[in-house]
């Protein structure tokens, strides 16, 4: 009996060595030989007439500076490649952005690189179609908290296409859309950042064909409260979103802080999300979380104060346990439809490191699920409602937990026959 306990106890000890181990955080440490044609490019931007191109030389260039357009139409800034044209804003020391974009339209991005911004590597904003292609937006170095938050910052902006982009090191999200309409995000890769790719309150969005890997949470479809417009229609199919492990390196106190490492995907609060024959596999957290904002909410910092003074003027979201006097938002998911996704994990036990894990470990028989729903609901309202139906079908024997969270658990089941409905039924 003794020798019993002894080996179980030798076993427990490794196992909570094992998840309590810090991960390596990863680092891009490309070779650099920068040459200084700093005042030429920028004059090239200054001096950029609507209907021209801005063409950049091959080669490693050092900017002190943000190159900025504004009020500019048809204007495409052309590179050699994301290989060849490197724009590095290391030790930055005016502006923030590395290029800014601002009140324009019809502006293309392509065929470069953009390094290590003092804030967001390329922002976009109030600009009717822009287009991001075959571009590698990244942090050099260790990943940390002191990188940019959003390596592809697109936000207020209309028809939006991103594709063939990299995406490294963002402390908030890699390839980033916000408060835009007509989105078309595909084959990109983004890795290293805490949130791969976000749709963040954006409506009639595509997401496809991308690759999502070594982030703390592959792909946000999020819906936040106290902003200008609310996301809806969002639809994400043929991605692959595998190994989002990474320890979260976001600024304390915004809502991507939040995300547990080990997350795949989630989508909170927002309305008509199609997630469509997508491969979901290993992450020791969930692969794929349904939850309503009083979850984040739940978890707002008490500096979260001081977060907001000092990084919301960047564009991160803090987390807003008020968010219940925007009277226009809607903190529940609805109408979402999960369906003919692959999920798989090659972990056999979750994570510890949060209250998700812990909860998988002692009331789920120490199974990740494939599929997790809060199941937290407006007052008033049944379980599939209309407004609040979540319809989960054909994903081969993906594991499903029903959390009931505004019940304190009392019903958390793993019956997935409530949700197993057909989008097109009333």
């Amino acid at each position: 009996m003794k020798k019993t306990l002894f080996f179980l106890a030798s076993v427990l000890t490794l196992v909570i060595i094992l998840f309590a181990w810090p991960k390596k955080m990863p680092s891009y440490t490309p070779e650099r030989d920068y040459i200084d044609v700093e005042e030429q490019i920028l004059e090239a931007f200054i001096l950029a007439k609507d209907s021209s191109t801005i063409q950049l030389p091959e080669g490693h260039f050092l900017f002190s500076k943000s190159l900025s357009l504004d009020g500019k139409k048809h204007v495409n800034i052309k590179g050699m490649g994301m290989d060849k044209t490197i724009l590095s804003f290391k030790g930055q020391t005016q502006g923030a952005e590395g290029i800014k974009i601002t009140n324009s339209e019809h502006i293309t991005i392509e065929d470069l690189a953009v390094e290590d911004a003092a804030g967001d590597n390329i922002k976009v904003s109030d600009t009717d179609t822009i287009t991001f292609r075959n571009i590698r937006s990244a942090w050099t170095g260790k990943v940390s908290t002191n990188n940019g938050a959003y390596a592809l910052y697109p936000v207020l902006s209309t028809y939006v296409l991103i594709e063939g982009c990299e995406a490294i090191g963002s402390s908030d999200a890699g390839i980033y859309v916000g408060q835009s309409q007509h989105v078309i995000i595909r084959n990109n890769k983004a890795y290293y950042n805490v949130a791969g790719i976000e749709s963040e309150n954006s409506s009639y969005v595509e997401i496809y064909g991308n690759e999502a890997f070594e982030n703390t949470s592959g792909l946000l479809i999020f819906n936040l409260p106290e902003l200008t417009v609310y996301g809806h229609h969002v639809k994400a199919y043929e991605n692959t979103i595998y190994d989002n492990n990474i320890p979260n390196f976001g600024v304390k106190g915004s809502i991507v802080s939040a995300v547990p490492k080990g997350t795949g995907v989630v989508i909170m609060a927002t309305q008509e999300v199609e997630f469509i024959n997508n491969v979901v596999k290993d992450h020791k957290t969930s692969n794929l979380s349904v939850v309503s904002y009083k979850v984040f909410a739940a978890d707002e910092d008490p500096e979260s104060n001081i977060f907001s003074e000092a990084a919301e003027a960047q564009g991160l979201r803090g987390i807003k346990s008020d968010f219940e006097n925007d009277m226009k938002y809607n903190p529940y998911p609805g109408s979402i439809a999960v369906t003919n996704n692959q999920f798989s994990n090659r972990f056999s036990f979750p994570t510890l490191s949060n209250d998700f894990g812990k909860l998988w470990y002692f009331k789920n028989n120490m199974r990740i699920p494939d599929i997790a729903y809060d199941g937290i609901l407006p007052e008033g309202t049944e379980l599939q409602a209309p407004g609040v139906k979540l319809c989960i079908q054909n994903n081969e024997n993906a594991q499903f937990v029903f959390l009931d969270a505004a019940n304190d658990f009392e019903f958390f089941s793993n019956d997935l026959t409530p949700f197993n409905w057909s989008a097109t039924d009333d």
